[in-house]
């Protein structure tokens, strides 16, 4: 199935002491562009976070916002630092010693200075928080992918009936292109004729003279790709999974089609539809941008 690139999807997990809350938006992003917000004390899941999600999605610019709560019991470890605490005394007495200044340095002292003693928070268990985190990351790439798979069809949708538009107009330019040729034959023969008067005008003369200015204007082989690469473009779109890249470049392989024709055309009638092919193809390559 076709996807967007933008999205939005959020979950919440908890068991008894703990409570996850993930929110995953995503734009459209030329490759997979991943930037993870974990709280401080849990940044250590980073990696395992990024990995699971690049299994899941395969382009666009991704922020993800994952909350933390902890409700259980704080676990804290109070620490002390034996040998900063010695380092503190001994430059005290070297200072009492070089100014000759009474050292009045008391316990309660010696104990607000800096890491001397420090409250540590004991680590969570790893393992159980990980399977929680997993399960809320689970629920809320689905509700993305849910996301994107609803904006991916209006897409498919809105392409497919501008790829009707384009055939319309590819056939409009075949349908012209053989009176053109007629046209100019006409023209041709009145022009020779008013020269040359009663004159008889070679047949093969004026036939030569159609087919180099057939040549010059003849687009057959660009409408004729113009259709492969509708009907491929048609195909991608029902294949779905990863159809970006494979679009846009349809895309442009059909911008180059209708450039080239819009180049040869000599009559207005032709140039316009040419135009027209161009602003379709147009809307197209900027809807393209959007899937994934």
């Amino acid at each position: 199935m076709i996807k967007s690139m933008t999205g939005f999807g959020r979950a919440e997990v908890l068991d008894k002491s703990h409570k996850f809350t993930i929110e995953l938006k995503t734009v459209n992003h030329r490759y997979l562009d991943l930037g993870v917000r974990l709280p401080r004390q849990l940044s250590f899941f980073e990696t395992a976070v990024r990995n699971y999600l690049k299994k899941h999605i395969l382009r666009g610019k991704v922020d993800v916002f994952i909350f933390f709560e902890d409700y259980s019991p704080q676990k804290v470890l109070l620490t002390y630092n034996e040998g900063l605490a010695q380092q503190y005394l001994d430059h005290f007495r070297q200072i009492e010693k070089e100014f000759q200044i009474k050292n009045d340095i008391t316990l309660s002292t010696l104990a607000r200075l800096p890491e001397v003693f420090a409250m540590e928070q004991q680590v969570q268990d790893e393992d159980s928080l990980w399977r929680l985190l997993e399960e809320g990351l689970k629920k809320a790439v689905a509700n993305l992918i849910d996301a994107r798979e609803l904006e991916g069809e209006n897409l498919k949708k809105d392409i497919q009936a501008k790829l009707q538009i384009l055939e319309e107009k590819v056939a409009q330019i075949e349908e012209r292109s053989p009176q053109l040729l007629a046209a100019y034959r006409e023209k041709l023969e009145g022009k020779a004729t008013e020269l040359l008067q009663d004159t008889q005008i070679e047949e093969s003369r004026i036939a030569a003279e159609v087919v180099i200015y057939a040549d010059k204007i003849c687009s057959d082989e660009e409408t004729v790709r113009l259709k492969s690469h509708i009907k491929n473009m048609g195909r991608v779109l029902e294949e779905g999974e990863g159809a970006g890249r494979k679009l846009d470049f349809l895309a442009q392989e059909m911008n180059r089609e209708s450039n080239t024709i819009l180049s040869k055309a000599n009559d207005l009638e032709i140039s316009n539809i040419a135009i027209d092919l161009k602003t379709e193809i147009e809307k197209i390559r900027e809807q393209i941008q959007n899937i994934e």
